[in-house]
C-alpha cells in the first residue's frame, strides 16, 4: 500500500450516512469523525467508510464524503467498497474449510492439483498462502498496467508467472505474491468441484451473512462506491477497471465496513472454522532459517506493543482498505476509501489512538471479584462463581496457601479495575488490589460470570 503526499483540500467535504455508536462516547465519535474528515481533506480522497468493533460487537459505523462524484452521491455505510487484498484471508478460509472436509492438506503440494507449475512437486499450499513459495508477483505495480485491461485466465497467469523460474527457493524468503492466491483459488476449484466464488459464497460469505460483490466480474454498480485515481496531485479521476480474471482469489471482494467487521467478529469468536483452522491462519510461518515471516495464511501477524494484532491492507484500482483486528481484545478497525492514493492505514492509526485497547471491568464484575478475593483470604472459594476447571484448581492446598499469604495483609482497601478484554473465549479481567502494606495484581478469566481462573501475582 502506498503512502503518498496529499495536499489538496476537497471542497464541500461533509459527514454523511447513518451512524451507530451506542458503545462509544459522543466525544470519542466526534474525534473520530474529525480525524477521518481531515484525512480526506488532506488527501483529496472523495469518500471513506469505517467500522469499529469493541468487546466483540460493532460499536460504530460511519461514512464520510462522496461515494461517487459525477453525479454527486453521498457515502453511506450501506455502500460496498472494494477491499483489495483483504480478500486474501477469505481465500485462506476457503482453503481451511477444504482441509476440514478432508479434501486437501496445507502440506499438499500445489502440483497435486495444478500441473506444470515450477517446482509444483515440492511447493506446498501453505507456502503459497504465506507468500513463501517463490512465485513471482503478477501485480507489483500501484496502477493498472495495460495488460490488466485485457481479460486473462488463471492458466494465463500461471504460464507467465508460475511456470517460469522462481524468485527464490521455497521457504527461503518472504515476498508478497498475488500469483500465489490465484493458485490457491484454482486449488479450491479443483478440490471442491465448484467455481471459486461459488464455493466462497456458499461456504464462507452466506453462512456469515455477508453481502459481498465479486468485482472480478466488473465494477461496482450505482448503489455502491466508485473508485478514483489521480496523476501526481491532480483532481480525482474515475479509475480504470481491471479486466476479468486478474482478481480471482487475490483481491476479488467488495464489502460494506459493517460486513467486514462481522468477518472480524467471526475471527475473534472462532465462528465458521474450527479453532485449529483459525490458529493455522493466525500462526506466523517461519522461513527455512528459522526467521519469523510475520505472516500467517492471508494475514499479517504482528503486535502493536500491547496486544497481538492481525491486519491486512488492500489495493485495487480506485480503492484502498485497511483491516486491523486485536483478537484477544475483541477489537477491530475497518477503514475503506474510494481512491487509490488515500491513506486508510493512517486513518486506522488515528482511530486506534482515540480508543483504549481494552475496557475496564464493570462495577458489578469488580464487586464480584472483591468478594471472591476476600473469601480467598479466609481459605474459601465460592463454588457458585467457579467453572469446573476453576473449582478443580482451588484444591485444599491452594486454598491454604491463599489464606496463609492473603489473610495477614488484612482488609482490601481498594480494588482497582484495570483491563477487561477477550481471551480464548473468556472475559479476562485484570485488577490491582490494594492493602495497607502492599498491592497485588489479579488476573481473572470468566465464562458467564464464573471464574475459569482467579490468580494473584506480585504487583
Amino acid at each position: 500500500m502506498r503512502t503518498l503526499l496529499a495536499t489538496l483540500f476537497m471542497s464541500g467535504l461533509l459527514l454523511s450516512g447513518a451512524a451507530t455508536g451506542a458503545d462509544l462516547a459522543p466525544d470519542v465519535t466526534a474525534k473520530i469523525d474529525a480525524a477521518v474528515t481531515q484525512a480526506l481533506a488532506d488527501s483529496g480522497t472523495p469518500g471513506a467508510s469505517i467500522a469499529v468493533v469493541r468487546d466483540g460487537t460493532i460499536a460504530y459505523v460511519h461514512a464520510y464524503g462522496q461515494a461517487r462524484r459525477e453525479p454527486a452521491v453521498a457515502a453511506t455505510p450501506a455502500q460496498r467498497f472494494a477491499i483489495g487484498s483483504v480478500s486474501k484471508q477469505f481465500t485462506a478460509a476457503a482453503v481451511m474449510l477444504l482441509v476440514e472436509d478432508g479434501a486437501l492438506s496445507l502440506d499438499d503440494t500445489v502440483g497435486k492439483f495444478i500441473p506444470n507449475l515450477t517446482d509444483g512437486d515440492r511447493i506446498t499450499i501453505r507456502q503459497v498462502l504465506s507468500h513463501t513459495a517463490g512465485y513471482r508477483d503478477f501485480w507489483p505495480q500501484d496502477y493498472v498496467p495495460a495488460m490488466m485491461e485485457k481479460p486473462i485466465t488463471a492458466d494465463g497467469i500461471f504460464d507467465r508467472w508460475a511456470r517460469v523460474p522462481l524468485d527464490f527457493q521455497p521457504g527461503e524468503a518472504w515476498q508478497y505474491s498475488n500469483t500465489g492466491f490465484t493458485i490457491a483459488a484454482r486449488i479450491v476449484e479443483k478440490a471442491s468441484g465448484q467455481p471459486f466464488f461459488t464455493f466462497l459464497s456458499n461456504r464462507v460469505l452466506k453462512p456469515l451473512g455477508l453481502d459481498a460483490a465479486d468485482i472480478d466480474k466488473g465494477p461496482l454498480g450505482p448503489n455502491d462506491a466508485a473508485g478514483y485515481t489521480r496523476y501526481a496531485l491532480g483532481q480525482p479521476r474515475p479509475a480504470p477497471k481491471e479486466a476479468p480474471g486478474w482478481l480471482v482469489g487475490a483481491a476479488q471482494l467488495a464489502l460494506t465496513p459493517r460486513d467486514l467487521a462481522r468477518w472480524d467478529i467471526a475471527l475473534m469468536g472462532r465462528k465458521l472454522l474450527k479453532p485449529e483452522s483459525w490458529r493455522a491462519m493466525e500462526t506466523s510461518v517461519r522461513l527455512n532459517n528459522g526467521q519469523d515471516a510475520r505472516y500467517g495464511l492471508g494475514l499479517t501477524v504482528t503486535s502493536d506493543g500491547a496486544a497481538r494484532l492481525l491486519r491486512h491492507g488492500g489495493e485495487v484500482s480506485g480503492f484502498l482498505a485497511e483491516n486491523r483486528v486485536w483478537p484477544d481484545l475483541g477489537m477491530a478497525i475497518v477503514v475503506l476509501v474510494n481512491s487509490d492514493y488515500g491513506d486508510p492505514a493512517g486513518i486506522a492509526q488515528k482511530i486506534g489512538a482515540l480508543l483504549p485497547l481494552a475496557t475496564q471491568p464493570s462495577a458489578e464484575e469488580t464487586a464480584t471479584a472483591r468478594a471472591f478475593l476476600e473469601g480467598l483470604a479466609h481459605g474459601h472459594a465460592d463454588a457458585a462463581h467457579l467453572t469446573a476447571n476453576g473449582a478443580a484448581y482451588f484444591s485444599p492446598a491452594a486454598l491454604a496457601d491463599y489464606a496463609a499469604t492473603l489473610g495477614p495483609l488484612g482488609a482490601v482497601t481498594d480494588l482497582k479495575p484495570m483491563t477487561r478484554r477477550l481471551r480464548g473465549g473468556f472475559t479476562e479481567e485484570i485488577y490491582q488490589a490494594h492493602y495497607a502494606s502492599r498491592s497485588v495484581r489479579i488476573v481473572a478469566r470468566a465464562d458467564a460470570g464464573r471464574y475459569e481462573q482467579f490468580l494473584v501475582y506480585v504487583d
